[in-house]
């Protein structure tokens, strides 16, 4: 996997530069070297009171048999002011080798902080989707909390399945995470090239009833109402006492971990694309238009729906990955492989100029007058809105958004009409407000979206 890098100082300096981005020594490292080595670099914040304890008496939380070092994914973007150079987005080396199980843990060396300059706000606009972004963004102590969390609860799923992992994906690592993000785990206890899927309905939950259980009999003082959900994709969802994070836990959910790097990658490839994404969500969040179990959008819809936006525009901000690099972004990619894959990614040289302000602007009119529900599908991996396919799982659905991976309909969960009209209505309102007033207070109070944070 790989170092979230919404990682700056908090809120706003006036040049709008943020140490985010890390740059990595040439070393291949292996899949689950993940954001452990946050913990090590240079001027990182600390944890509030736990980090002024000696090691031993920092979160004794999970009881683990031994300590394993901490491991770095070197997938990283670079600093802003190269956004247009010649050399990669990542930088790291690409040298797959092909194995039957998780290559070891290894000790690696740590990041150096980079500069990464935000884009400039020459408008009201534009400035208030700035400031919110800087203050709602998921800083570096909320990733080490959730980190920490993940390290340890690993180590104590491995006394059930000593040859599991557990991933972090999600918000909390796909670029698009805020201070209120919750966080997601997958547990992979088949990995492959030896990976048989996993039944969801029966041995999913079987998997997830022996965590539940061991989280309640072992780990009852350190995690709180853990619930096991019995969906069709079932989860565990607890909260971490320590660090107050809510979290959902699921089984071999493969495509969330291929996902959340292909996410990443489009967040870091245009310095517009985040902060855009960010006011996207809480305006959604704060209409109540983002909420899958209640039948509107996921923040993962939400998401897509973005980019779709940025790939379709006369001057296109962002390209299909996908297309560009497939064999980067397969599906048949190993899965101890994915964090390594995007090496050869560079920038992209986009001619569109446009302001953030007037691409909030045009993301809710396009949504509210452009684009064909009834027979279109939104697609990233194709870069372009697509006929809804025949098959069942897209029939008497209101909402398609294609899933890059899997193929699957992201959005199925708006399966009520009266939802759908005011998802409908609300991008057409908003829309009409902000054309006329070009204040984001319109459609998003900032006083209440920053207290929500």
């Amino acid at each position: 996997m790989f170092p979230n890098s919404i990682l700056g100082r908090p809120p706003f300096t006036p040049n709008h530069q943020q140490h985010n981005f890390f740059a990595l020594s040439p070393t291949l490292y292996s899949h689950q070297q993940l954001i452990d080595s946050q913990f090590n670099f240079h001027n990182a914040e600390r944890l509030s009171d736990e980090q002024n304890l000696p090691l031993d008496g920092k979160r004794q939380r999970f009881h683990s048999p031994h300590q394993e070092p901490a491991v770095v994914n070197q997938i990283v973007p670079l600093s802003g002011e190269r956004r247009y150079s010649v050399p990669p987005l990542f930088s790291s080396p690409y040298v797959p080798e092909i194995v039957r199980c998780v290559p070891p843990f290894q000790e690696v060396s740590f990041l150096e902080p980079r500069e990464i300059t935000l884009p400039e706000a020459k408008d009201k606009l534009s400035q208030q989707i700035l400031e919110l972004f800087e203050v709602c963004q998921q800083q570096i102590s909320d990733l080490k909390k959730k980190e920490l969390c993940r390290t340890q609860l690993q180590r104590e799923i491995q006394l059930l399945f000593p040859q599991s992992r557990l991933f972090l994906v999600g918000s909390s690592l796909n670029g698009f995470g805020t201070r209120s993000s919750d966080g997601d785990l997958c547990l992979v206890v088949k990995e492959e090239p030896c990976f048989f899927q996993v039944n969801q309905k029966t041995e999913a939950r079987h998997i997830l009833t022996l965590v539940h259980k061991h989280f309640c009999t072992r780990l009852s003082g350190y995690i709180e109402r853990p619930q096991l959900i019995r969906a069709k994709v079932p989860i565990v969802k607890f909260r971490d006492k320590v660090s107050c994070v809510e979290f959902d836990l699921n089984v071999n959910n493969i495509v969330g971990i291929r996902n959340t790097f292909l996410l990443r990658t489009y967040a870091y490839l245009e310095n517009r694309v985040r902060p855009l994404v960010l006011v996207i969500k809480k305006w959604a969040s704060h209409h109540a238009i983002n909420d899958a179990s209640r039948g509107t959008l996921s923040s993962y819809s939400l998401v897509l729906m973005a980019l779709h936006y940025l790939q379709t525009l006369p001057e296109p901000i962002l390209p299909s990955l996908q297309k560009i690099y497939p064999e980067s972004f397969s599906p048949a990619v190993q899965l101890h492989l994915v964090h390594q894959t995007p090496c050869n990614v560079h920038p992209y040289l986009s001619k569109n100029e446009s302001s953030l302000g007037d691409l909030l602007l045009g993301f809710l009119k396009y949504y509210a007058t452009e684009f064909d529900w009834d027979s279109q599908m939104i697609s990233v991996r194709e870069a372009k809105a697509i006929p809804r396919p025949d098959g069942m799982e897209w029939r008497n659905k209101y909402i398609c958004v294609e899933e890059p991976f899997d193929g699957t309909n992201t959005a199925r969960a708006v399966h009520e009409k009266q939802k759908f009209d005011m998802i409908k209505d609300q991008f057409l309102k908003s829309w009409q407000r902000l054309k006329n007033k070009r204040d984001l207070n319109s459609i998003l109070p900032l006083r209440t979206a920053i207290l929500k944070r």
